[in-house]
């Protein structure tokens, strides 16, 4: 929790240097209180060499920290399913190489309707990763209409209206936490078994979405899923980014429970960003993509894990976001495993890459 640390000790609004072109922004700390030059410049001076390796940036009007300074490394879900997995079952031949190869690695947490309510859940999630200064990775997948062409994971909230409550209280939940979230996965991608009214009222809803996070949660890159290389054409899903608000948060996801490889997904980025006048930023999905795709999206066979959770490169952020060995539904080779269930055999086969 070095980041509150910070804050503790320099109560006085500090502004960054311009890190580069379109990349302007402040931290505010706390409310003014009369000091001493000195102490400005000496808590300056600490902010300044704290926030160095990563400076502060910002995306369109979205002024926040970096997540990623201001801990030690991505948080490792105790509670994700490969984990309770090996848990439950010490003795079974293939717990050892799951916790090794998956269930030791940063997994985001997917958040749909929790049962204890959205915001306890959310809060008691980032609570957890601060508290071990780690950065979490959070999913929001809770649209109307969730999953609308694909069928295996429908479900969602049950209006617009309901939907706004859900999506705000999580932005709340996680507050000034340093955080990683992907909003709904393939919302912008999943258009063609919609209407054009309901297609209005996505946009109109994740577009919310991005205001809330910009608003109630400065410390957290936030990101609207723009879904996979072979799926919308890169000005096509640009121009639904821009309708759904992407200008107010870091920028866009690829390949969330795919398996594209990460050089295509990098080449499928850089058309969007170009579309959107290269101001955006993306972080890829790798959890799954260390055999690239075969062209089929439900438990497909020789699938591998690919490299593990890093700082970018070409991206923001490789990340897990998919959680290796969950079934992406009753299909490929898991016929009776339900979409989002642990399968510690397909674990098994994106280790052995069968």
């Amino acid at each position: 929790m070095r980041w509150k640390a910070l804050l503790k000790t320099s109560p006085l609004s500090t502004a960054s240097p311009k890190t580069g072109p379109h990349k302007t922004t402040s931290l505010t700390t706390g409310p003014h209180k009369s000091t001493s030059l000195k102490t400005v410049s000496l808590r300056t001076a600490l902010i300044c060499l704290l926030v160095a390796p990563l400076s502060l940036v910002a995306t369109g009007s979205a002024a926040a920290a970096s997540p990623v300074s201001l801990t030690s490394g991505f948080y490792s879900n105790p509670d994700s399913g490969p984990a309770v997995w090996v848990r439950n079952n010490p003795s079974d031949s293939r717990a050892a190489r799951i916790q090794s190869a998956i269930s030791s690695q940063p997994i985001a947490r997917w958040f749909a309707n929790e049962s204890a309510g959205i915001g306890p859940a959310v809060s008691g999630y980032v609570g957890a990763a601060d508290s071990h200064d780690k950065l979490p990775v959070l999913v929001a997948y809770n649209i109307p209409g969730r999953d609308a062409c694909g069928g295996e994971s429908s479900g969602g909230a049950g209006s617009v209206a309901a939907y706004r409550t859900w999506i705000s209280t999580f932005a709340a939940a996680v507050g000034t936490h340093p955080a990683v979230v992907v909003i709904e996965p393939d919302a912008l991608s999943d258009f063609s078994c919609l209407t054009s009214a309901q297609i209005s009222d996505r946009l109109a809803m994740l577009s919310y979405a991005t205001q809330m996070f910009q608003q109630k949660a400065p410390n957290t890159w936030a990101y609207l899923d723009a879904g996979h290389t072979n799926w919308v054409a890169p000005a096509t899903m640009a121009s639904r980014l821009n309708s759904a608000g992407v200008a107010n948060i870091r920028g866009f996801s690829l390949n969330v429970s795919n398996f594209y490889t990460t050089p295509s997904s990098e080449t499928y980025g850089n058309s969007i960003n170009s579309a959107l006048g290269g101001t955006s930023h993306f972080a890829v999905d790798t959890s799954r993509n260390g055999n690239g795709s075969n062209g089929e999206w439900c438990n497909p066979a020789g699938r591998k894990l690919g490299v593990t959770p890093r700082v970018g490169g070409a991206e923001d952020l490789l990340l897990w976001v998919k959680t290796p060995g969950n079934s992406d539904g009753q299909c490929g080779i898991a016929p009776t495993v339900p979409a989002g269930q642990f399968s510690p055999d397909l674990a098994v086969r994106l280790i052995d890459g069968t």
